[in-house]
């Protein structure tokens, strides 16, 4: 094991590195580039063995995954933001051949209008797909997860595949010290890939309803892959627990911070989730039982797990960094049917926050809390709000002055 600076991206592809992956369809975009870039420098000085292709579209990038994975092959791909739509058909392809493929996406705000800053509208807008999704809060997790992801798909109980996500920027592009694992420990992990069954054998195929004639069979199918979703919760405590013997570091499908005796609970995802565990521990020197509740699944949904971490809170606050337009918030959506039947259920508020990347500030933060004790006091829960400062208000007014005077 050493230690290493290594960006989100650059930990990504360390994460590939190990898993000893076959082959690696690739098609560039801001900000995983970095990722795809780091892998063909590898493979073409010799440090890893694997076949890489760049693909003239992410369409096409997603269609020979899912071939090559369907063959048996150890596949990897990544995209981002606006290239994840680009070949959203084959997203729910790929999903429905049952094939164990990873993928990462570094999440980016979606046009119009265009940014470069993280949210996460391009992740959820597959979250129906039958891709399970893992979150990432910082470069390590995002190592780990690869080798977890791959593990977890390739399961006979699950058989579907997996997208890692991370936020760009804030950490595709942020060093942090990532141990890197040796690779007989990564081996002992994640043994090579051997499938009992592959798309392309026609008398062992991986997916048995490729093309049907009929609702019935449809809805057969389909429902089986929602539930080896549903079982893939189970398959990943047992993955969860040999990666804590082997490695030493426990990730569970939720992560919580100091929420043992919380009565004020902040509930976000991906790296500005380590904003949101500062506020904590400020909210906490005040005197505020604050704590910090992290999905990292987010496909499949952990109710049962964020349920009871819930029991006895006195009111969360769900940090959406996405917007469903007409809609609201789409995780506070998500949690609301969670803790739906809860007899006790905490107060729910909702926020929308970082929208493009834009910062959640200190002040921001003691706002929500102030937000949750009223709540909690008066019983009064308000509507949406959206996290805008005063500043950003008087900066957005100017330049709509300077737009009009042109």
């Amino acid at each position: 094991m050493v230690k290493e600076m290594l960006t989100g991206n650059g930990a990504a592809a360390w994460g590939v590195r190990l898993a000893e992956v076959d082959y690696i369809p690739a098609y560039p975009i801001t900000p995983q580039t970095e990722i795809i870039e780091t892998i063909a420098k590898w493979i073409n000085n010799g440090s890893m063995d694997a076949s890489f292709v760049t693909m003239d579209s992410e369409h096409s990038m997603i269609t020979a995954a899912g071939a090559s994975s369907a063959t048996g092959a150890r596949t990897f791909t990544t995209t981002s933001s606006q290239g994840l739509l680009y070949g959203f058909e084959m997203i729910y392809t790929v999903a429905g051949w049952r094939v164990p493929l990873v993928m990462i996406n570094v999440s980016r705000g979606l046009s119009a209008p265009i940014t470069l800053g993280p949210d996460h509208n391009d992740i959820l807008a597959i979250r129906d797909s039958g891709f399970l999704q893992i979150h990432c809060e910082t470069c390590q997790e995002v190592l780990d997860s690869v080798l977890m992801a791959y593990r977890l798909a390739e399961d006979e109980r699950v058989l579907l595949p997996v997208m890692v996500n991370m936020d760009g920027f804030f950490l595709s592009f942020t060093r942090e010290s990532v141990e890197i694992p040796d690779i007989d420990k990564v081996r002992d992990f994640l043994p090579e890939y051997h499938p009992k069954h592959a798309f392309f054998r026609a008398g062992q195929p991986m997916a048995q309803g490729v093309a049907v004639l009929g609702g019935e069979f449809y809805s057969y199918f389909k429902y089986q892959m929602h539930l080896a979703s549903q079982n893939s919760l189970n398959v990943y405590k047992e993955i969860s627990d040999d990666f804590e013997r082997i490695f030493g570091r426990k990730y569970g499908a939720i992560d919580e911070y100091m929420m043992e005796d919380a009565e004020y609970v902040l509930l976000m995802t991906n790296s500005f989730s380590t904003l949101g565990k500062a506020a904590v521990k400020r909210a906490r020197e005040s005197g505020i039982k604050a704590g910090l509740l992290r999905p990292r699944f987010l496909r499949p949904f952990p109710d049962a797990e964020i349920g009871n971490s819930l029991k006895g809170k006195k009111a969360v606050a769900v940090i959406d960094q996405n917007i469903s337009v007409g809609k609201g918030g789409i995780i506070y959506s998500e949690m609301a049917g969670c803790l739906y039947n809860e007899k006790n259920r905490p107060l729910m508020l909702s926020f929308i926050g970082g929208l493009g990347g834009k910062n959640i500030s200190q002040d921001e933060f003691e706002f929500i809390f102030e937000k949750m004790i009223n709540s909690a006091d008066t019983g009064i829960v308000e509507p949406p709000n959206l996290l805008y400062t005063e500043k950003e208000w008087e900066g957005m007014t100017k330049l709509k002055e300077i737009a009009g005077r042109e």
